[in-house]
């Protein structure tokens, strides 16, 4: 329950500060005492479940005589949710955050910033803020992310004597059709996120297909997700009645703060929290020094890190139903029931923010949730010139072709029947003088699978063909934009290795103008192009989206081409201008 503040907070001597309430602001601003050479103010954007520990830790040390230096630190709390910072950091970087978008008006980028996870701040360096390296990073509190469960469900499973794994989750969720389960959307919350990670991790290691077990793990989940915290929370059972057990919500990977707030509420029933093995990437609160700030603030934010790792707030944290950062509770924490003893501690964190997940799995998470629960109308289109059949050492030797196809048919497996695909491919006079040729036409994947993997199957490179490049891809935007549907991502992507070669085609300036003019922003079409190898022109590629919206992918190593493949088709439109 992280959408306001618990707790009262603490109150500072009013000799010393004055407190200044607005929105969401908690400002504490020291008044000027002797000695003081100057005045520093700090911002400090804080997840809302944690902002009151660090505004009250806050305010007593400028109580104190909070200085650096010789200067006096006025210190600013806002409760912020992650997402929403994320988003205006991203977009300050010059990126978006696939599943986030763009930020709203509220959103601030402060000088600190204390989101519930790292992985906030992995995904933002992941989708390409090369700049972006805050200072710090050391954890400053811990929740671990649990599987949250109605007591009557968690006991039928032999909670809290039985230990669980997220592989007897799967198996629950694929075998009793009255396990109702949901998620917080995981491109949007940390702990949906963690949970995602772990549970998509166990059905990939159940043996037989494991990219079909993954699939169907994300569309069972995505049936019962959630935008908002607060509306799952809301579904789950207000009755011990059987048949309001059966008919609400009966697992959510949530935080065990989320759980024990919960149950401070004394709800009619009350949730058990499971602690699955393996253990997944906790809530670990890193405390990020955001890049850009001036020195003097850079070093009044190091003094506040002092404070907030000192061992009081420790007990500050228990009261807002949070461990300390090596997963040890302070005075008064109350750990669940079925909690493990001594407690929660992922091994190597070292009571340091967690480096998160790999971040090609994290990558294949967000993509793999963001294609699998999004329904799409895209037009695929593979360069079939002579360059792609080049061998891949990395890919034991298969060509360009080989590899690009093989990416083409595991995204095909990730999207469900609702999608519209079609597919083309591209070198120089393919049909007479025309540079591209309509392999399948874009249609639903209900009727035509069977078509697109056949067709995809049978591509190969033209010996002697090069790289019309300019007119296959204004043709295939026409083609999207003429069938547009509103209510999907209507999308057109482009695998290439090579630079426009067509002298007898369209030039780049009247690609682009004519582009300008039809672009229409009510009927967006996105533009993903992935350029394989080391003879693309980035420069060349995103002077086209940069027109129509979307975004650019280039890999020198062709064998990565499927994991950017599934990140490029999880993009979504920017809303219209």
């Amino acid at each position: 329950m992280r959408s306001g503040f618990r707790g009262a907070g603490a109150v500072a001597s009013a000799t010393a500060l004055v407190v200044v309430v607005a929105g969401s602001w908690f400002g504490y601003r020291q008044l000027a005492r002797p000695g003081c050479s100057g005045q520093v103010e700090l911002t400090v954007a804080a997840a809302p479940e944690i902002a009151p520990a660090v505004q009250a830790a806050a305010a007593q040390w400028a109580d104190e005589g909070a200085t650096s230096g010789g200067t006096c630190i006025t210190v600013q709390v806002s409760a912020q949710e992650p997402v929403e910072v994320a988003a205006a950091v991203a977009g300050k970087h010059g990126v978006t955050l696939p599943g986030v978008g763009q930020a709203s008006g509220t959103a601030i980028t402060p000088d600190v910033w204390v989101p519930d996870s790292s992985t906030w701040l992995l995904r933002i360096r992941n989708s390409g803020a090369t700049a972006f390296a805050p200072g710090n990073g050391g954890s400053i509190a811990r929740s671990p992310v649990v599987v949250a469960m109605p007591e009557p469900v968690a006991n039928r499973l032999g909670w809290p004597q039985q230990k669980l794994t997220w592989a007897d989750l799967v198996r629950q969720m694929t075998t009793d059709t009255k396990l109702r389960t949901g998620i917080v959307e995981p491109t949007r919350d940390a702990a949906g996120l963690a949970g995602l990670l772990a549970l998509t991790a166990a059905a990939g290691a159940g043996g037989g297909d494991s990219q079909q077990a993954k699939t169907a793990a994300l569309r069972a989940l995505a049936t019962g997700r959630s935008a908002l915290r607060q509306d799952l929370l809301a579904r789950f059972p207000r009755s011990t009645d059987p048949a309001a057990l059966a008919a609400g919500l009966g697992a959510a990977a949530l935080s065990e703060e989320d759980v024990i707030a919960y149950n401070r509420t004394q709800p009619p029933v009350p949730l058990a929290a499971l602690y699955l093995d393996p253990s997944p990437p906790p809530l670990d609160y890193p405390y990020a020094v955001l890049p850009g700030i001036e020195p003097a603030k850079a070093s009044a934010a190091e003094v506040l890190f002092g404070a907030l790792t000192a061992p009081a707030f420790r007990d500050r944290l228990a009261g807002a139903a949070l461990r300390g950062p090596d997963g040890v509770g302070g005075a008064g924490f109350d750990a669940p029931a079925g909690a493990p003893a001594g407690g929660v501690v992922p091994q190597g964190s070292g009571g340091t923010a967690a480096g998160g997940p790999d971040p090609s799995a994290l990558d294949a998470a967000v993509s793999g949730w963001s294609i699998a629960t999004q329904s799409g109308r895209m037009l695929c289109v593979i360069d079939v010139s002579g360059s792609m059949k080049q061998p891949v050492p990395t890919a034991g030797n298969a060509t360009r072709e080989q590899v690009t196809v093989a990416a083409a048919l595991r995204g095909m497996e990730l999207v469900d029947d609702s999608w519209a695909v079609g597919l083309w491919t591209f070198s120089t006079e393919m049909v007479g003088r025309r540079d591209y040729r309509e392999l399948v036409p874009i249609g639903p994947l209900s009727n035509q699978r069977s078509q697109l993997r056949t067709a995809l199957e049978a591509i190969r490179p033209t010996p002697d063909g090069d790289t019309g490049l300019y007119d296959t891809v204004l043709a295939a935007y026409r083609t999207v934009q003429d069938d547009w549907e509103p209510g999907r991502v209507n999308s057109l992507v482009l695998f290439t290795d090579g630079k426009n070669e067509d002298a007898d085609g369209i030039s780049q300036r009247e690609l682009l103008t004519e582009l300008t003019r039809i672009a229409d922003p009510e009927r967006p079409v996105q533009v993903v192009i992935i350029g394989i190898g080391g003879d693309v022109s980035r420069a060349e590629l995103e002077a086209i989206t940069k027109v129509t919206g979307g975004g650019v992918f280039v890999t020198e190593d062709p064998n990565r081409i499927g994991e950017i493949f599934l990140r490029a088709v999880a993009l979504r439109p920017n809303a219209p201008r």
